[in-house]
């Protein structure tokens, strides 16, 4: 405890669950005893809100052999468009070519061919004369054209001969598309259908053999590496989290030697997760830990999407999460299995490797992934669970916490307009806690601040005592302001009491206890590689969820701002974002990107988000997703923000065609006639016109079920126009 009786890690045992035996730290900590950077073995156990390290490490069985992790690492990865699968990717043109058809291009060139056969053939038997020797006449040594220079003479002239003839068929080659034919089915063709079974690359260029640490100077390690991926005790996880270390090598955050000591020592096992584990228990989507990626669909071939991106795989990764994420589609859509699931799944998968930290909040049962796929799982309101919610996100400041809370408790009151905000409840629960905390050296329970809230005259009374015994002015000057509004036209009191009253109910009796007596997790522990995933008690309680939902995001948005180590990628999945979005919310997503961090969010609908705060919220948020299902009006705005581009209009008019001639006139009738249509004539005008990307009646009646309309941002601010996507493919 400290001198204020507040307890000094909150979230922890009382008694801490020793570490096992394993590996040397690495990297080791800093002096100043501060999180390092690299979130291995070293990361302290003993912060808020980081669970324990459990006694022993997960089984983690090998492969076989190393064969299939050795093909995935050297399978290419090249650089592509914002949103592609770079996995085996093959970069297409940005515009799409005039393919011919395979029929008209496989006649053409036998017609080709046959025509300059027929044309050489003429040629050599003298059937069009003997122009095509006057060349040979002219050039030629008379000798050689009398005949007697014998067999040098001979072969001149059939070697002249020949590239008439070779001219001849590539003239008609040309005509004929021969190496359109060539390229589409011939050898080329045959081997990128072929590829990937090539030979091993230089081990300069393998990825297999670490060239990077070899080129360090760390060679033993690299071999030792290297021997652990030939056997198959290497996975992407393992590649991923040693990848991490040694960046924290490079940064000069961290040693050579104790990096090479480690991964002497424990190989591919080397600079652990916390949580010891290796991988997920169950994976469902694709994902590449090389790219970051996780793949979520593949890119319709549809003329509406870019050349570019049709038939490639879309896959999202924090580059684009680090802009945040809006997915909107009506219940049955697809918006959890198909985007929260894998996304989840993926941000699970950079936590152990050392590489981000994820909270993922939603109903309970909602199919977000096994319990033991996270460290921590908080279920409110089920008597059962190991982990209790910080109301107060872990801040001792009474002012952040209030500033926090009133977001929580009444953020979704507050006037719409992305300009207002929640003083009025800051001040008010400032002027609380702040007197309750220098008192008793903690902040109040729910019931207790409720009391408060209600002006109940007993806690008054020992708040008021407590502080005139400690001499602490200032605050009783704050407890007296705050007796003084209690009543008065205006006061937020009597709404916040009602607010925390959702709270104060029988199912929430075990739970945002204040006492120490709980592990309580807080997003403080964001500066760790953590996986948290929180149960919001839905049914029953939905005005109770909604409000936990907003202080969960309200403190990840104030916690990852005062982050010290930003390498680390933070992300909150939110499930269901239904009366979640408020001006400070907004405000806070639009902070993310330069803090390291993003946001995923869903919403059945955009009615669902106050008419203000639409345009700011599809603004603040870089990658935007709109599901089959969409109502016209929520079309609307997604039309509005992805707004219009250039295209080629084509305008065709039949115009009848009037003989003059008797002879004309008797054609005409013959071909009505044969034909039953008068003969007209057809004109085609293009023009350059400006139409909306994806228009609202299109976003709601053009998308097909299982696809998505969904546009991209990197954090560098590349962009990527709206896409539609099979979300099943």
């Amino acid at each position: 405890m400290d001198s204020d009786g507040t307890q000094e890690a909150r979230g922890t045992h009382a008694n801490p669950v020793p570490r096992p035996a394993g590996p040397p730290e690495v990297p080791s900590m800093p002096p100043d005893g501060r999180s390092s950077p690299h979130h291995g073995p070293g990361a302290p156990l003993d912060a808020p809100g980081v669970p324990p390290r459990p006694t022993r490490a997960p089984g983690v069985p090998p492969m076989p052999d190393g064969s299939s992790f050795l093909t995935w690492l050297r399978t290419p990865r090249p650089e592509a468009p914002p949103g592609v699968w770079r996995f085996g990717h093959r970069p297409r043109p940005k515009e799409e070519p005039e393919l011919i058809p395979a029929r008209q291009l496989l006649a053409g060139a036998v017609i080709a061919f046959l025509c300059g056969w027929l044309l050489c053939s003429l040629l050599y038997n003298g059937y069009l004369g003997g122009f095509w020797l006057w060349p040979w006449f002219v050039l030629a040594p008379d000798s050689w054209t009398l005949g007697k220079a014998g067999a040098v003479g001979g072969v001149a002239s059939w070697i002249y001969e020949g590239l008439v003839f070779a001219g001849i068929f590539a003239v008609f080659g040309k005509i004929g598309h021969w190496p359109e034919l060539w390229r589409r089915y011939g050898p080329p063709a045959w081997g990128r259908s072929a590829q990937g079974g090539g030979e091993p690359p230089a081990p300069e260029a393998d990825p297999a053999e670490f060239p990077q640490l070899r080129a360090a100077g760390a060679v033993d390690a690299a071999e030792r590496l290297a021997a652990d991926a030939r056997a198959g005790l290497m996975r992407d996880v393992d590649h991923a989290r040693i990848a991490r270390a040694w960046q924290g090598v490079r940064s000069g955050r961290h040693s050579l030697a104790s990096f090479s000591g480690a991964v002497l020592q424990d190989g591919a096992a080397a600079c652990l997760h916390p949580s010891g584990a290796r991988d997920l228990p169950t994976r469902l989507a694709r994902h590449d830990l090389v790219t970051g990626q996780v793949r979520l669909g593949t890119s319709a071939d549809d003329p509406r999407n870019p050349y570019a991106y049709r038939g490639t795989g879309l896959a999202l990764g924090p580059e684009l999460l680090g802009t945040s994420l809006l997915a909107v589609g009506p219940a049955g859509s697809g918006k959890t299995g198909t985007v929260v699931r894998p996304l989840a799944e993926s941000l699970c998968l950079h936590a152990l490797a050392g590489r981000a930290a994820v909270v993922v909040v939603g109903g309970a049962g909602a199919g977000l992934g096994p319990a033991d796929a996270y460290d921590v799982v908080v279920r409110i309101g089920n008597q059962d669970s190991e982990y209790d919610l910080d109301l107060y996100g872990g801040t001792g400041d009474p002012d952040e916490a209030a500033a926090v809370l009133a977001e929580g408790l009444v953020g979704d009151l507050a006037d719409p307009h992305p300009g207002s905000d929640t003083r009025r409840s800051t001040t008010v629960l400032a002027q609380l806690l702040g007197p309750f905390r220098a008192v008793h050296g903690r902040f109040p329970s729910v019931p207790e601040l409720r009391q408060l809230l209600d002006g109940a005259p007993g806690p008054f009374a020992a708040l008021r005592q407590g502080l005139q015994e400690s001499g602490q002015e200032s605050l009783l000057r704050e407890l007296d302001a705050r007796e003084r509004q209690m009543g008065q036209p205006g006061d937020v009191g009597g709404v916040l009491a009602d607010r925390v009253a959702l709270l104060d109910r029988p199912a929430f009796a075990g739970f945002f206890d204040t006492s120490g007596q709980s592990r309580p997790f807080t997003l403080k522990a964001l500066d760790h590689p953590v996986r948290v995933r929180i149960d919001l008690p839905e049914r029953g309680h939905a005005d109770a969820s909604r409000m936990l939902a907003r202080l969960v995001l309200a403190q990840f948005t104030a916690s990852v701002a005062v982050r010290e180590d930003r390498s680390l990628f933070a992300c909150l999945v939110l499930d269901d974002a239904t009366g979640v979005i408020t001006p400070e919310a907004v405000r806070g997503i639009q902070r993310l990107r330069s803090g390291n961090a993003g946001v995923v969010l869903t919403l059945r609908t955009l009615d669902d988000v106050a008419r203000p705060l639409r345009g700011p919220l599809l603004g603040a948020t870089g990658c935007r997703m709109a599901l089959a299902g969409l109502t016209p009006w929520d079309g609307q705005d997604f039309a509005e923000v992805w707004g219009k581009e250039w295209t080629e209009a084509r305008d065709v008019t039949d115009r009848q065609i009037i003989a003059e001639t008797p002879a004309g006139k008797a054609l005409h009738a013959v071909r009505r006639v044969i034909t039953g249509k008068a003969p007209t004539a057809r004109a085609v005008t293009v023009r350059q016109v400006e139409r909306e990307r994806w228009s609202a009646s299109e976003l709601a009646h053009g998308v097909p079920a299982g696809h998505a309309v969904l546009s991209l941002t990197t954090v560098q601010g590349e962009h990527a126009p709206p896409l539609l996507v099979n979300l099943r493919g």
